[in-house]
Formats: C-alpha cells, sequence, structure tokens
C-alpha cells in the first residue's frame, strides 16, 4: 500500500492560525465602531469572540477523535444525525464558504498592493495569487506543507511586531480600555450581538484542522492540541490588535474606514513605512488564501467519497491530493473575483455556517450519550460548561442576525435549501450514500 503524506502538528497549528488570520481583522474595526463607541466594550467583543472560539475548538477536538475521518461538519453531522444533514454542511462549504472567503482576501491583497503600486490591476493580480496557490495545493501535499508553514510563520511574526511597535508611540490623543459609562449597557445591546457575528467571521477557520483529520500524524494527539493552541495563539494577537489600532489612531477616525491596519501603520511607522507595512499585510493575506485553498476540498473529497453522483470530487494523484476538488474550488473563487459578488455572499453564508458548528458542538451530549468517546483518549475540557457556553453565545448571535437581518439570513438558508434538492435528486439518480 502507497505511504501517505501526512501533516505534522506544527503544519495543522499554522493550518488553524493562518485560516482565522484574515481579512475580517484588518477590517471590521471600522463598521463595528458605528454603534459600539467604548474601547472596553470593542476589546470584549474580540474576547467574547475568542471564548465562542475556543469553547468550539475544545469541544471540536473530541468530536474529530471520536470520529477521525477528514471533512469536519460534513463527517460530524453525517454520523451524529444523518447523511443529509452533513451534506448540506458540505454543500454550503463547496459553494461558498471557503471560495468567497478566499476570493476576499484575494481581492484585499490586490487592493493593498495597487495602494503602493498603482500600476498594478487589483483583479489580475488577485487572479495571479489564487492560480499560483492552486498549483501548490493541487499537486504535492508536501510542498504545500512547507509553503503553508513559511507564510502562517511570517503572519504571526509580522503581527507581533505590529503591536509591540505599537506600545511604543506615544499617541496624541487618550484610549482606555477601562469600562465608562455606558460601556456594559453597550455590551449588553443589539449591536454587539450583531457585531459578534462579523468578528465570528473573522474568528472563523478555528475548526481549519478538522478538514484534514485523516492527513495528520497521530490524530488522537494532535488534532486537539492543533485546535486549542491554534485558537489561543489568535485570540491573543486578535485583542492586542485590536487594543493597538484603537490606541494609535482616534475612534473617530477609524470609524467607517475599512483598512484600519494601514491606518495603524502610518501612526506608527509613517506614511513611507506605513505604506509598506500596507503591503506586508498584502502577503499575510497568502498565508489566508493558501490555508482555505488547502483545507476546503479535502470536504469536497469526503463527499464525493460517499456520494455517487459525485464521485469524480474524490478523485486524488500519485500524492494523495484531491486536485479536481482543489481545482473545483478555486474555479468558483475565479467567478466570484470576476464577477465580484462574494461579499454580498459573505453576509448571508455567515448565517448558515454558524447553523452546522451549532449543531455540531451540539452532537457532542449525543455522542456522549452513545458512550462513543469512551475509548477516545481526549474528553473535551470543561464539560459540559464549554459547549454550553458556546451553544448559548451562538443561539444569542443567531437570534439577533435574524431579526436584525431577516433577508441575508433567508438568503442563507436558501442556499441550504437549493443543497437538500440536489441531494434529492443526486440520490434518486445514483446510489444511496454510505456512511464511513
Amino acid at each position: 500500500m502507497q505511504n501517505r503524506q501526512k501533516l505534522g502538528f506544527y503544519t495543522a497549528v499554522s493550518l488553524v492560525i493562518a485560516n482565522m488570520v484574515g481579512t475580517g481583522v484588518f477590517t471590521s474595526l471600522g463598521f463595528q465602531l458605528y454603534d459600539i463607541k467604548s474601547p472596553f466594550a470593542i476589546v470584549s467583543l474580540w474576547l467574547v469572540g475568542g471564548i465562542v472560539a475556543l469553547c468550539g475548538a475544545l469541544t471540536y477536538g473530541e468530536i474529530g477523535v471520536v470520529l477521525p475521518r477528514s471533512g469536519g461538519e460534513y463527517n460530524y453531522l453525517s454520523k451524529i444525525y444523518h447523511p443529509l444533514f452533513g451534506f448540506l454542511s458540505g454543500w454550503v462549504s463547496v459553494t461558498v464558504g471557503f471560495a468567497a472567503p478566499v476570493a476576499l482576501a484575494a481581492m484585499a491583497l490586490g487592493n493593498y498592493v495597487n495602494k503602493i503600486f498603482p500600476d498594478v490591476n487589483p483583479i489580475w493580480l488577485a487572479l495571479i495569487v489564487v492560480g499560483i496557490i492552486t498549483v501548490i495545493h493541487a499537486t504535492n501535499l508536501k510542498l504545500g506543507s512547507g509553503f503553508q508553514r513559511f507564510f502562517t510563520l511570517l503572519k504571526v511574526v509580522v503581527i507581533v511586531f505590529f503591536i509591540g511597535a505599537g506600545f511604543f508611540i506615544e499617541p496624541d490623543h487618550i484610549t482606555t480600555i477601562l469600562p465608562q459609562q455606558g460601556s456594559w449597557k453597550e455590551i449588553f445591546s443589539p449591536a454587539f450581538a450583531v457585531s459578534l457575528i462579523y468578528v465570528s467571521y473573522a474568528y472563523s477557520g478555528w475548526n481549519a484542522a478538522s478538514y484534514l483529520a485523516e492527513e495528520i500524524e497521530n490524530p488522537r494527539k494532535n488534532l486537539p492540541r492543533s485546535l486549542f493552541i491554534g485558537t489561543l495563539v489568535v485570540t491573543v494577537l486578535y485583542v492586542l490588535l485590536n487594543f493597538i489600532f484603537m490606541y494609535t489612531v482616534p475612534t473617530e477616525t477609524l470609524t467607517g474606514y475599512v483598512e484600519v491596519g494601514y491606518l495603524s501603520a502610518v501612526a506608527i511607522f509613517g506614511a513611507k513605512l506605513g505604506n509598506m507595512m500596507g503591503l506586508v499585510i498584502a502577503l499575510l493575506l497568502v498565508s489566508s488564501i493558501s490555508a482555505m485553498i488547502m483545507a476546503g476540498p479535502r470536504i469536497t473529497k469526503t463527499m464525493g467519497e460517499d456520494l455517487h453522483f459525485i464521485r469524480f470530487l474524490s478523485r486524488t494523484n500519485k500524492n494523495q491530493v484531491p486536485f479536481v476538488a482543489v481545482i473545483l474550488q478555486s474555479v468558483i473563487t475565479v467567478v466570484l473575483i470576476l464577477t465580484a459578488q462574494f461579499e454580498s455572499v459573505l453576509t448571508f453564508i455567515g448565517f448558515s455556517l454558524n447553523l452546522f458548528t451549532f449543531f455540531t458542538v451540539l452532537g457532542i451530549f449525543i455522542i456522549r450519550s452513545r458512550k462513543m468517546s469512551d475509548q477516545a483518549g481526549y474528553k473535551t475540557f470543561g464539560y459540559p460548561v464549554v459547549p454550553i457556553i458556546y451553544l448559548a453565545l451562538t443561539i444569542w448571535m443567531m437570534y439577533f442576525v435574524m431579526t436584525t437581518k431577516p433577508v441575508e439570513s433567508l438568503y442563507g438558508l436558501l442556499n441550504v435549501g437549493v443543497g437538500a434538492l440536489v441531494w434529492f435528486l443526486g440520490t434518486r439518480l445514483g446510489a444511496k450514500p454510505k456512511v464511513v
């Protein structure tokens, strides 16, 4: 039997970090400041988002050890509930769940570079970057792993340097993260809950290692560790980074501005070096694009293995890389870049993605009731409190999204409905799905 290439622990951690640290943390603060004025509330917002992600990661660690197969939610929901439920989560991931964030990150990269070099066409640059990274990940897992580790390490070093440099300047305004009058009221407001959805998008990717569970060395040990450590590192970086943004630039200036990282870089390093930091931020996005191109197709491959009518998507090359699934995801990404419709797509996929992670975490109680994890070796820290915290905060977020953004929520559910139609048509035309 041919030896399969495996991902080491550090590659798994880098995959989690790279999937999480994308465009969200560098773009969302300006919009949060429209309704949340208190720096204390903003820092709390990012801290709560980190707590939600950590609770999810701790729970996924046990679920991943009990059900050690690549595919993430597709695999978990198929086994815990029903193959249809798993297919629907996979459908959302395959159609827009990964392709849209890749497109957004590639376009953001193009726009950052265009600010420094106006002659560079951001669309063409985005397409070229996606094309090169697709070739790397469609060819060889070892090459892709090395590429991923390098750019993730670069990302973490740059962000740590950015945060450290920010503490050494003396801004001409005063920023305090201590609670002020009205701060607690903002934390318990609907605006806080809605902003938490966008923060959860910035934290999305904490479950990335679960998509490649079969390809990780010693998954019983390394999968839970990589999920937790990767998420913890990003939580610390996010909280500190958003504080530095507000510490170096007045909140009034940041409000409504997209490239908050650029404004902060100019305040810290000056105009010339600030421009260069904008270019460095663009390079950081290469890691995010790479991680999502690496992780997303593993869901598609697993679905192809189970479902006869999409069996072609499970094809691999001599290096066991699902090249058909990689190419398919990147084709969808290219379409989104060229049509520039991905930003509107992102407003509704958050709801449906949170829906499936909610039911996955809820599944830990079903797993425990069936005694499936008795021999797993890893148990969720703080069970049952940790998964309950995740479920409660996710319900809180989703309630306010449904009540304040009903159109986007309905679009998300409509996409799920289309997936259900594809399932029923596909299973009628082909063989019954198998659950491995």
